[in-house]
């Protein structure tokens, strides 16, 4: 019973998750259409069979029996079709073609930019890399990082010679160089030393890892009432910076702290509203001895309105940026495909762990694969919205239409590689989850 539950909360997290990107990009291309005055005949959640549905405005709406996707078909949208009527697509000028065919791509950016900006604003457990400055909070004992003689408390000023500003840059060089030494330059007590990395691959995934983590300071989630952090003024929301004058690297390192100081005053330093405060606090002893202070800590990203936009949007800028340098390194075979691409069934199953993590870590994931669906549609693929952008581009430089054979000949190339995209992600989603590879 227990099992066929959890499968039910995966099926119905992958329906919401995948479903809401579906609507969201043909909602974009129904809109845009319809903005420019087109006709549009159908838009459909699904393909094949249709099981509900209804028809306004000259528009059928529709759900289908295979989840996998949707569209929005327009009046003479496809090649050698013809008619009159200037409503039509066809009909149409060519900037209003192309614009159609982003309206989609740039309707899931926007949903991955509204669903990370009101989780930032709500405040969320994934730290923000793009905004965590470049710095070793803990190293693994026995990882590469404490063999090439890293230390907390380094920066990371260049990896291979080139500069490194965030934790973001280190952690994509290390994820995609699985056996490959890295040049790792930090600064360290105002020096600059130099030393190589090489990151290995985990049993459980397949991306380089160097047991580096950055510096996130912890934050006061919540002060259980009548506690010795509430008598000493400690305040939820507080950025713990240090104790005793130490300054902190993790969460951890405050607990252990804490836990080795019972009855003893210790002196914590707190960032609050900009400024550095420090208060007073004497860890009461646990049943086990250890000392506690009743905080809650949490490394939750919360912001203003406006800072969460602007957070979000460089979130996003750093996922785009970071997918398409994936994507290249793939056909450089830097890293694997198999790594890096996820189908259906790794999709549900992400989705499944993060329904189970919670709401707010589900609608992160939605963000996240709704940015990615937007970049795969603009890839120049016949048949995807960037392929077909490619043809309207190339028309207007000739002025002048392709040939209906060569519009036929180009669909079916694009569709030949939409199926052989989906069958090897679909084999790669059967060997990771199903057969262990």
């Amino acid at each position: 019973m227990t099992h066929l539950l959890e499968l039910a909360r995966t099926a119905l997290a992958f329906v919401f998750a995948l479903g809401v990107i579906i609507f969201v990009h043909e909602a974009g291309h129904f809109l845009a259409a319809r903005g420019f005055g087109m006709r549009v005949l159908a838009f459909a959640l699904g393909f094949g069979k249709r099981i509900w549905g209804f028809e306004r405005g000259g528009t059928e709406f529709k759900l289908c029996a295979f989840p996998l996707g949707g569209y929005v078909k327009l009046a003479s949208e496809e090649p050698g079709e013809t008619s009159d009527d200037p409503r039509d697509f066809l009909n149409r000028p060519r900037w209003q073609r192309i614009a159609v065919y982003l309206a989609g791509p740039f309707a899931n950016a926007v949903l991955s930019v509204a669903v990370i900006t009101g989780l930032f604003v709500v405040g969320v457990d994934v730290p923000a890399l793009q905004s965590i400055p470049a710095e070793i909070g803990t190293i693994e004992t026995g990882s590469p990082g404490e063999a090439a003689g890293l230390q907390p408390g380094d920066r990371v000023i260049a990896i291979d010679g080139k500069e490194v500003d965030r934790w973001q840059d280190v952690a994509f060089a290390v994820m995609t160089s699985i056996g490959k030494p890295l040049a790792f330059e930090v600064e360290r007590g105002g020096e600059r030393l130099e030393t190589r990395v090489t990151p290995v691959k985990p049993a459980d995934f397949d991306f380089g890892d160097a047991g580096i983590f950055p510096k996130v300071l912890p934050r006061v989630g919540a002060v259980v009432a009548g506690s010795p952090a509430e008598a000493g003024g400690l305040e939820r929301g507080d950025e713990l910076v240090a104790v005793d004058g130490q300054p902190l690297a993790s969460p951890a390192a405050f607990v252990e702290y804490i836990e080795a100081r019972s009855g003893t005053p210790v002196v914590v330093t707190l960032g609050r509203d900009g400024d550095r405060v420090e208060r007073t606090v004497v860890p009461a002893p646990d049943a086990a001895g250890k000392g506690k202070i009743g905080v809650q800590l949490t490394v939750s990203q919360r912001f203003p309105l406006g800072r969460a936009f602007v957070e979000s949007l460089r979130f996003n800028y750093g996922v785009a940026q970071q997918s398409l340098a994936v994507v290249g390194k793939i056909f450089t075979r830097e890293v694997a495909a198999k790594s890096a691409l996820a189908g259906p069934i790794e999709i549900a199953a992400q989705s499944g762990a993060a329904a189970r993590s919670g709401f707010k870590s589900l609608l992160y994931l939605m963000g996240v694969i709704s940015l990615s669906v937007g970049l795969l549609n603009l890839f120049p693929i016949p048949i995807l919205d960037g392929g077909q952008i490619v043809v309207l581009l190339v028309e207007s430089v000739l002025r002048r239409d392709l040939s209906l054979a060569v519009k036929e000949r180009i669909a079916q190339v694009g569709l030949a590689l939409i199926v052989m995209l989906m069958v090897t992600v679909l084999w790669f989603d059967v060997s990771k989850r199903l057969l262990g590879g």
